[in-house]
């Protein structure tokens, strides 16, 4: 048995065969940016296509699968008419233009609607009086779009839909759908919410498949009849690749953006508005603390590095993470923000990527280096001091994602921001990709009513080995001060987003 997954990143859409015992056996990539248009991050329909066909490209070179799984980034406002006509361009998670909606949602419902929710744009877009809100036949996310045009079918796994609208169970929240519902009423809206939500799945569940036009658009190298599971968003393909699905486990997925999902085992007593609540794939409930910035400063540094260097970006990269490792523990008194856009972790409508320091600062490489990621884990050790207050405790976090890559710096410097200690897999560099063709084998090989963690725990991961590491005091107490720092800075930054007009 052969699974094959594809998740859509935010700079990289990669695909993952893998064996019957669940390893890679090839792998396929495309990279890809989002653009800023008219004030919108946005990615354009038909780079999707495009994009999947080259990293489909040698799949015929390699055994056929038996089964395909979709996943991509969470979130968003993709709107259809009912003649599959899309109606905006498609705004990603990126955008932090729902303030309004969001907040009015928020208070509706008592519970949190962060701005990148696919309902906070629908409604934004309401309170904006765009006139195409009348038109929506269908509403989905970047996965759900791929899976439908590849089957036919507008569904969505629960993890995925729960970044779209609140869930309760295995299936949208039923109260809540209620309360939307009136305020398009009061707005003179004929359609309902759930009449163009894609219907909920749960992992194991079938959801199509691939039809000779959803084949065509794949460029060809994959046969119609093709079974899928259901699309997934990637911080549920995120979970699964980590092992990280049952309670009291979680995991840290750091690329463009960086976010963790705790898998609780009870309520949280209170909402907060800087944590999401979601779902595994499974439909367990999931704290998700999401923050829009990570890696991208790092790599806008590491190009300039490149350049001045003449070095190969694999070179450069391991220099720079080596060095952050030999940086003084709390950066030398450096200061940076990795901010291209907005935070509402911190409050931020919009970002501006910022360095500062103090006359008597130490800028070296090592401390330069060193800051930089100490920032690109800032906001994420804001938002998860809220759930340890909360009384949420976990065992470990295992890391994946771009910031796990290269060597150990990521991975040490993470459990000292998080006072916790972090795993990273052999198989961490696979990523989503990977966990979406777990979850494709999954609906091929489950046995019974087998539960997703117990298929993951005994099949795939008995025999996975991996690297923990615990935070070390010294590091603990660098970051503790660079955060202190961090947080009095709050005000260069607010005062650099209204100066510096983009």
């Amino acid at each position: 048995m052969r699974a094959l997954g594809v998740e859509l990143g935010s700079t990289r859409i990669k695909a993952v065969l893998v064996d019957g015992s669940h390893r890679p056996v090839w792998s396929g990539s495309h990279g890809w940016e989002n653009r800023l248009e008219d004030g919108v991050w946005t990615y354009h329909l038909e780079d999707v296509w495009t994009g999947l066909q080259d990293a489909l490209a040698g799949l015929d070179a390699a055994p056929g699968p038996d089964v395909l799984g979709i996943s991509a980034m969470m979130h968003g406002y993709l709107a259809f008419d009912r003649d599959g006509r899309l109606l905006a361009p498609f705004r990603t998670w990126r955008n932090t233009c729902t303030g309004q909606a969001a907040g009015e949602l928020s208070a509706l419902f008592g519970f949190n609607i962060p701005q990148r929710w696919s309902v906070a744009h629908l409604y934004q877009a309401i309170l904006n009086g765009e006139a195409h809100v009348q038109n929506v036949a269908y509403l989905t996310t970047l996965a759900g779009y791929v899976h439908w045009r590849l089957t036919g079918e507008t569904v969505l796994g629960i993890g995925d839909a729960s970044g779209m609208f609140p869930v309760d169970g295995g299936d949208y929240h039923p109260g809540m759908l209620a309360q939307f519902d009136a305020l398009l009423a009061a707005k003179g809206i004929r359609w309902r919410l759930r009449d163009v939500l894609p219907r909920v799945l749960t992992a194991g569940e079938p959801a199509g498949c691939l039809t000779r036009e959803g084949a065509a658009l794949l460029g060809g190298n994959l046969s119609a009849g093709l079974p899928l599971c259901p699309p997934e968003g990637d911080a549920g393909t995120g979970m699964v690749a980590t092992n990280s699905v049952a309670a009291r486990t979680g995991n840290i997925s750091a690329g463009t953006s960086i976010f963790a999902m705790a898998v609780l085992e009870q309520p949280l007593p209170r909402v907060h508005s800087e944590i999401d609540i979601v779902a595994t794939p499974a439909g367990r409930p999931v704290a998700m603390v999401h923050c829009n910035n990570c890696t991208t400063d790092i790599d806008a540094w590491a190009g300039l590095l490149r350049e001045a260097s003449g070095a190969s970006p694999e070179v450069t990269y391991a220099l720079f993470y080596r060095s952050a490792l030999a940086g003084e523990a709390d950066a030398g008194g450096l200061l940076a923000y990795n901010y291209y856009g907005g935070e509402h972790i911190t409050g931020l409508e919009a970002g501006r990527p910022l360095f500062c320091r103090l006359p008597e600062s130490r800028l070296t490489l090592p401390n330069f280096c060193r800051c930089l990621l100490f920032s690109a884990m800032a906001s994420l050790r804001i938002g998860m001091d809220i759930l340890t207050a909360d009384g949420m405790r976990l065992d470990r976090l295992l890391g994946h994602g771009g910031l796990f890559k290269a060597g150990s710096a990521g991975q040490t410097l993470m459990a000292a921001a998080l006072r916790t200690p972090v795993a990273v897999m052999e198989t961490a560099g696979e990523g989503g990709a990977w966990g979406i063709a777990l979850l494709a084998a999954f609906l091929l090989r489950r046995e019974g009513d087998e539960p997703l963690e117990d298929y993951l725990a005994r099949r795939v991961f008995a025999a996975e080995h991996g690297r923990t590491v615990a935070p070390a005091p010294a590091d603990m107490a660098g970051f503790e001060t660079f955060l202190e720092r961090y947080r009095a800075g709050l005000g260069i930054e607010r005062a650099a987003v209204d100066c510096l007009r983009g």
